[in-house]
């Protein structure tokens, strides 16, 4: 399991949605209890939840998206309540690293993403960001420190409004019983569930 040294002098990084603040070492801690390494990707991600938070209103009761499912979900998981097993966090591989939290009922809200203007400033960040150099050869720690000098400054946030589309709750609905496996599954998904419909991701051995 990969680590950070602790190269990182003491402040407030991040704050989560209870107003829990945390220092960048700390939140690095809880990235790598949590996501297995403390990827960049989500250090930068974390700071993109704490700028949405702060531009949300007191006490709204908000979802959350993520354009990728790359690092951001687990960001959102982490300092927000909204989750992929409540239905409050939708990713949408749409490959943009962006995220936004808007109001559960108005879907007014906030996207924050990485302005790739901005990210050129910063020769590390940019060189990460856009994959010019193989992992192997980019050096982590350096990484780092320019995404703590960077903080916000290479980020951009926007208002926007939720089409009512994805306003709408997903059900699963009433359920039966698969006539090929024997398994329950939501009958809206056919005839039969969606593994014997060929969609297993696995074969039993």
């Amino acid at each position: 399991m990969r680590t950070a040294a602790k190269i990182h002098p003491p402040g407030d990084w991040v704050r989560d949605v209870k107003g829990t603040t945390y220092g960048f070492d700390a939140f690095l801690e809880r990235i790598t209890a949590f996501h297995g390494y403390p990827a960049p990707g989500l250090v930068i991600g974390g700071k993109m939840v704490d700028l949405a938070l702060s531009a949300m209103p007191s006490g709204c009761l908000f979802d959350a998206i993520a354009e990728t499912g790359h690092c951001l979900p687990d960001a959102i998981q982490m300092l927000t309540p909204c989750t992929a097993g409540n239905g409050w966090l939708k990713v949408m591989d749409l490959g943009r690293f962006a995220l936004a939290l808007h109001d559960k009922h108005s879907g007014n809200g906030i996207r924050v993403f990485i302005h790739t203007h901005k990210v050129a400033a910063w020769k590390q960040i940019d060189s990460w960001f856009f994959k010019r150099k193989p992992k192997a050869e980019q050096d982590s720690d350096a990484l780092l420190r320019e995404i703590q000098q960077a903080g916000e400054k290479i980020l951009q946030m926007e208002t926007i409004r939720v089409q009512p589309r994805l306003m709408v709750k997903d059900s699963v609905g009433t359920r039966g019983i698969c006539p090929q496996c024997g398994e329950s599954y939501p009958l809206k998904h056919g005839s039969a569930c969606r593994a014997c419909q060929g969609l297993s991701p696995y074969t039993t051995v």
